[in-house]
């Protein structure tokens, strides 16, 4: 069965909203999303910025480009990469 790659995507960046919002976050997809992340996740204390991948880490000029995105000091940067029929993401901070 082929699945559509941005149903996919759209699929686990809801995953990931999910799991934030439970974590106390307000969170704003970023839709159709052609920039450096998906998700804008907001607490009382920090800003999240989430990059969403299926069954694949960003390059390395993807994540270079993250990393050079200036930000507020109480903002931190992850990808949440989902992995076919987890429950979680594996999540790394940038």
């Amino acid at each position: 069965m082929v699945i559509n790659k941005s149903r996919k995507g759209r699929r686990n960046e809801h995953k990931s909203i999910k799991l934030l919002e439970s974590l106390g976050y307000y969170c704003q997809r970023a839709a159709a999303s052609k920039g450096l992340f998906d998700i804008i996740a907001i607490s009382v204390s920090e800003v999240l910025l989430v990059q969403v991948k299926s069954n694949r880490w960003p390059s390395v000029l993807e994540v270079e480009a993250m990393k050079l995105l200036p930000t507020p000091a109480n903002s931190r940067k992850l990808v949440h990469c989902w992995q076919d029929n987890q429950k979680i993401p594996l999540v790394k901070e940038l």
